[in-house]
């Protein structure tokens, strides 16, 4: 004959609740896994400042040389160049010149700065190897603002304000060649990666004008926002991004195979000029009237981050590697150095280190 037990409930360190236990972490494991492209997708950091460099009075544009080892920095008002090294964020040399210095662009061997001198109407050519001075100014248009180098490094254009005009300067002779009409109150200039073309701003009409490296010839004319201003290409020449200078400051993207608006990006207030980065995922744009940078992704053409910076902001370079921003501040005489932060989160789950933007 068989005697029963007892019934007895389970102990605190019996099996079953152990059980329990491992099939629960069994499914929040299995969970994880289907979580995990999502968490790794990438950590959102944002750009920051770090470094501030003094310069000259009022900086204005500035440009980096090819290999990234320095930056140059046009001072209207301090009638010098200063040339900042990259590596140690300092001011190595200073270079006089005139008084109302505007637009400096860096030949594509690195070899040559141009500089423009607004007040002077010439144009400056500075040995880079030794920062002096070559030969005597060039005389270009009223007013010059702006200049742009083609990718070949064999010609120079100059926007000239008063003028409505840009000049064509031969850089072997370093005299020029030729003269082309745009519309009024040119402004901002860029020249797409393969030479074809010229895109300039007229403030006062609200248009772009293209015009053909080929014939240096007008072939279209491309109406955009109020108060158009700087201008800058994508690197698979495939998208202009011109900054409007209202108050309630937009960038135009135009599509330069049909010269057409296709979309058109608030950002913050007077924006001035724009530059894009090597990889062509980011347009960064200065704002003078908040004293601001706004960071936009060309992917979704939306402003993802805005960075203070100082006082009134205006000249804007990317170094070659696409690791750090120059900006130019004439309210304070400085240049604000930006680290770029790897690409925001894009997934459905983030892990954040910090803010993404704003």
């Amino acid at each position: 004959m068989t005697t029963a037990l007892p019934a007895t409930a389970p102990s605190h360190n019996s099996p079953r609740p152990r059980r329990r236990r491992a099939q629960l972490a069994a499914v929040l494991i299995a969970l994880m896994g289907l979580l995990a492209p999502a968490l790794t997708t990438t950590t959102a950091t944002a750009d920051t400042v770090t470094d501030i460099v003094p310069v000259g009075s009022i900086p204005g544009r500035v440009a980096i040389t090819p290999d990234g080892a320095s930056a140059y920095v046009a001072n209207f008002a301090g009638s010098s160049v200063s040339v900042i090294e990259t590596a140690t964020n300092t001011v190595t040399a200073t270079i006089p010149l005139s008084f109302g210095l505007a637009g400096v662009a860096i030949t594509p061997d690195g070899t040559r700065a141009y500089i423009v001198n607004q007040l002077d109407n010439t144009v400056s050519v500075i040995d880079t190897a030794t920062n002096t001075v070559i030969g005597a100014p060039i005389p270009v248009g009223q007013a010059p603002r702006v200049v742009a180098i083609t990718p070949g490094g064999s010609t120079a254009y100059i926007v000239n304000t008063v003028d409505n005009t840009v000049s064509v300067v031969d850089t072997t002779a370093n005299t020029v060649t030729g003269t082309i009409p745009v519309g009024n109150t040119p402004d901002g200039m860029a020249i797409t990666p393969d030479g074809t073309r010229v895109y300039v701003t007229n403030s006062s009409d609200g248009t772009a004008s293209v015009i053909d490296t080929a014939t240096n010839t007008v072939t279209a004319t491309v109406a955009v926002g109020t108060v158009p201003g700087g201008v800058a290409i994508s690197p698979d020449g495939t998208r202009a991004y011109i900054v409007n200078s209202n108050s309630n400051g937009t960038v135009s993207v135009l599509d330069t195979a049909t010269n057409t608006v296709v979309e058109t990006i608030p950002v913050g207030a007077e924006p001035r000029r724009l530059a894009v980065t090597p990889d062509g995922a980011r347009v960064y744009v200065t704002n003078n009237g908040g004293d601001i940078v706004s960071i936009i992704a060309t992917a979704t053409n939306t402003v993802i981050e805005t960075i203070p910076v100082g006082t009134n902001p205006g000249g804007v370079a990317v170094t070659p590697d696409g690791t750090r921003v120059y900006v130019t501040n004439a309210g304070d005489d400085t240049v604000s150095v930006i680290t770029i932060g790897p690409e925001p989160c894009t997934g459905s789950i983030c892990l954040s280190t910090g803010s993404a933007g704003s």
